[in-house]
């Protein structure tokens, strides 16, 4: 029974992210966040992770999620409709870890972020994404400690593992696996995936709608 149930809703995703998705607005600050009428799933990533690619390959949009070749340029949350009618929502958090940015830029995107987190009760999930080539950083490991404290549960998700040659990205998953479960908020399953070659992307869009819906 568990399998057919698994069949349904994976093909319930794999409509949803077909049908209508639209850019919903850009919030600097909490007073610009849009009503907390349905679940929102969350998107957290250093910068050049691969996030924009990622989200755009999820939704099949090619310039949904606009890629920047500037590290740190967008720096609010970005909201995404997903479903006609509304049924959830994606949020594209500004990314993190990139060292040119001023020390006050910085300081204004822990605030934003923090606060987001702490006080948004729609938020179902936070999907963390990690560069298969490198593992898990300082930047990736401070942003699992603040869902931690913000008791946020969340996801981590290998991003461009087509990148990567089979037995790396085998070990950087066991590493990364191993890691997790030290953090109370992290979700013992991590996803692979691959922008380019659509890897892991089905898995993770039934993933969205499960934990959008429990």
């Amino acid at each position: 029974m568990s399998g057919a149930g698994d069949e349904d809703i994976a093909e319930r995703a794999r409509k949803l992210f077909s049908g209508p998705i639209e850019f919903l607005k850009s919030a600097p600050g909490l007073q610009f966040l849009p009503d907390p009428q349905v679940p929102e799933i969350a998107f957290a990533g250093r910068s050049n992770v691969g996030k924009s690619s990622l989200l755009n390959a999820l939704t099949n949009r090619k310039g949904l999620a606009r890629t920047s070749n500037t590290p740190g340029r967008t720096q609010e949350l970005n909201f995404f409709d997903v479903g006609q009618p509304l049924q959830i929502r994606l949020v594209d958090m500004p990314g993190y870890g990139f060292a040119e940015a001023p020390k006050d830029l910085v300081k204004r995107w822990k605030h934003l972020v923090n606060d987001y987190l702490r006080g948004r009760s729609v938020l179902k999930r936070s999907l963390v994404l990690v560069d298969s080539r490198h593992g898990l950083k300082p930047p990736d490991r401070d942003m699992m400690e603040m869902l931690d404290n913000a008791a946020v549960n969340y996801q981590l998700v290998l991003t461009k593992g087509d990148k990567v040659k089979p037995t790396e990205l085998a070990a950087t998953l066991e590493r990364t696996q191993a890691e997790a479960r030290k953090h109370p908020a992290a979700h013992p399953h991590i996803f692979t995936t691959s922008s380019e070659t659509g890897s892991g992307i089905a898995e993770l869009r039934t993933a969205i709608l499960e934990a959008a819906t429990s």
